[in-house]
């Protein structure tokens, strides 16, 4: 499940720092309606809301490591790390995509999750309590569900669409910003207080919002990806991989800004980022 709590959180601290930088430099005086054209708004909203997606999608592979405290396996120590590489590098080749990094974190529950720049720059990483649990025709299926997501390029259309929504969450922040402190506030000497406030209120309320969008890619990532897996590896091993993961019972210990990007999980029907396993199985067994 690990891939778009960090990513939304990521985007929404971005975008508020950013705010915040926008209105401390005065560049908002020149986002506001008094003598400025709402093109000249959407275009200023759309370099920050892209560019805080694009920064969340380049710190990605760097912010997985730092919060799992993945070890990458640059040189297999066992037997078990060589099958690893070796299991994925088949995948990527299969799947027309360059060799991802591969590493293991440490944590008790089944997990694993890919994220990274590109198609040919990923890293897929498996959480030991998944290398214990589960046996290596599940553990293939779940790798080639991490890398269908980075053949998939997911990881890019997730950017361009939190992109879009970043866009829009600010300057519809704006424009209401600017209804509140002319209408409300009676403000007609240009941005005051009472807009500064309300947009920087409004954006928080309108990315929370618009998480419900990005989770709703997220969920439909995930069935596209289960066939990615069975496609490389089975239908049955990515089946009996998901069985497996219904039946464990382990809370997460993924840290929550990532706890999108893997296999397994979610935090409420709207807001999670993975569809229910029974849901997932079902797909699997009617598209054979």
């Amino acid at each position: 499940m690990m891939r778009i709590i960090l990513f939304l959180a990521t985007n929404l601290a971005v975008m508020v720092v950013a705010s915040i930088v926008f209105n401390l430099l005065g560049l908002s005086k020149f986002t506001a309606q008094y003598g400025v054209d709402y093109g000249g708004m959407l275009v200023f909203c759309a370099l920050f809301g892209f560019g805080g997606a694009f920064i969340s999608l380049a710190l990605s592979k760097w912010m997985a490591k730092r919060a799992t405290g993945a070890y990458v396996i640059e040189q297999p120590r066992n037997e078990m790390e060589a099958w690893l590489v070796a299991t994925v590098r088949r995948q990527a080749e299969k799947s027309g995509i360059g060799m991802p990094e591969v590493a293991i974190y440490d944590a008790p529950e089944i997990n694993a999750f890919a994220t990274g720049m590109n198609r040919n720059n990923a890293l897929v990483a498996v959480s030991t309590g998944l290398l214990r649990q589960m046996d290596r025709r599940e553990v293939e299926a779940v790798l080639a569900h991490e890398v269908g997501h980075v053949a998939n390029g997911d990881m890019v259309t997730l950017t361009l669409i939190q992109g879009v929504v970043n866009t829009f969450v600010m300057f519809f922040a704006r424009i209401i910003g600017n209804l509140i402190d002319r209408v409300v506030f009676k403000n007609e000497e240009g941005p005051g207080i009472a807009y500064f406030l309300s947009v920087f209120v409004l954006e928080v309320v309108f990315g929370i919002l618009a998480s419900f969008v990005v989770a709703w890619f997220s969920r439909r990532r995930e069935f596209r990806a289960d066939a990615a897996g069975a496609a490389l590896e089975g239908r049955e091993a990515m089946v009996s991989a998901l069985a497996r993961l219904k039946t464990a019972h382990e809370p997460s210990t993924l840290p929550k800004e990532i706890a999108a990007f893997g296999i397994s999980g979610g935090i409420g029907r709207l807001l999670a980022s993975h569809p229910p396993l029974e849901e997932r199985i079902e797909a699997l067994r009617l598209a054979a």
